[in-house]
């Protein structure tokens, strides 16, 4: 298992070296494989602005830091746009839907919630202080809609059935108990422990505080999954929605990306481009979907993260 100290080094190794340079980024057609294995359950953990050198190498972080180390880190991974919702919805759509914070419509194109309901696969979004089972309404902080996407989706706005998916992050114990797991999960912390505010046993509010929070939440309330029997044959992505404003590289900025479970490559990291279209992609052609929403049909896969590539 490689150190912290190891994950920096070689990271800024790979970046000089431009690591995996032989590595294709034409995308196999839609529905093709991709060398992606096939797992029980995946889980996409969203936390807010925040860039890459924020996270990785940052002492305030070490749990998150040690899953980099340990499993796989996307080193060069850039998230869309800003603000949040667009990248939100571009890991739920496949595409930004909207360039605001204030969007309020309905998105009726082709969407995860659509694509694993024609698979007869469950998906569950474990949404941190959600105000009640199936709320699709605005944002009650400490909860936010725009970091909610499945929200905003007419398979699940207009449904009450798939909007009973929605439910508060306690569920999330409370279904590992009783082996009901979904087969896609996304785990939306609160604004004061995804990064967005300040942590609530702020004030005084410092950058340090923010992020050693948000690794607390992690280790506190996501580590449980990652260390349990039913997480054997899974597959976790945590990701940030984007970076700071001041960054718009890519669209987005540049943003911290690990991938967590037992088919990962241990120790790896990849110095390829990667954007949210691809984990979207990602997380269908791990439950053995092959319909791809928007641009995740085009995106560039990761197979490279797992073991047999």
């Amino acid at each position: 298992m490689l150190s912290l100290g190891g994950v920096i080094m070689m990271a800024m190794q790979l970046g000089c070296a431009g690591a995996n340079a032989n590595r294709s980024q034409t995308p196999p057609p839609s529905g093709s494989p991709a060398g992606v294995p096939v797992v029980a359950h995946v889980f996409v953990v969203i936390d807010e602005n925040h860039g890459y050198d924020d996270v990785i190498g940052n002492p305030a972080m070490p749990y998150l830091n040690s899953l980099a180390g340990q499993y796989a880190l996307a080193m060069q991974y850039y998230s869309n746009t800003h603000p949040s919702l667009p990248n939100y919805l571009m890991l739920a759509t496949g595409n930004l839907v909207t360039d605001t914070d204030a969007f309020t419509g309905t998105v009726t194109s082709d969407n995860v919630a659509r694509a694993i309901l024609a698979a007869n696969k469950s998906w569950k979004i474990y949404a941190e202080d959600l105000p009640d089972v199936g709320y699709t309404g605005p944002t009650i902080v400490p909860y936010d809609k725009n970091h909610n996407p499945f929200a905003y989706l007419s398979d699940v706005a207009n449904d009450s059935t798939q909007a009973a998916n929605m439910v508060p992050f306690t569920q999330l114990a409370t279904d590992m108990q009783s082996n009901t797991l979904p087969d896609y999960g996304m785990i939306i912390p609160d604004m004061a422990n995804d990064g967005h505010d300040c942590p609530n046993e702020a004030p005084p509010c410092t950058e340090t505080k923010t992020l050693s929070n948000v690794d607390n939440w992690i280790k506190t309330n996501v580590s449980p999954l990652i260390n349990s029997s039913q997480f054997s044959n899974s597959v976790m992505i945590l990701t940030w929605d984007e970076a700071e404003d001041s960054d718009t590289t890519h669209g987005g900025g540049h943003i911290a990306t690990i991938l967590v479970g037992s088919a990962v490559k241990r120790g790896y990291q990849s110095a390829n481009l990667y954007q949210h279209e691809s984990t979207l992609r990602l997380t269908m052609e791990l439950l053995g979907i092959s319909d791809f929403p928007g641009e995740a049909a085009t995106a560039p896969d990761m197979a490279e993260f797992f073991t047999g590539n």
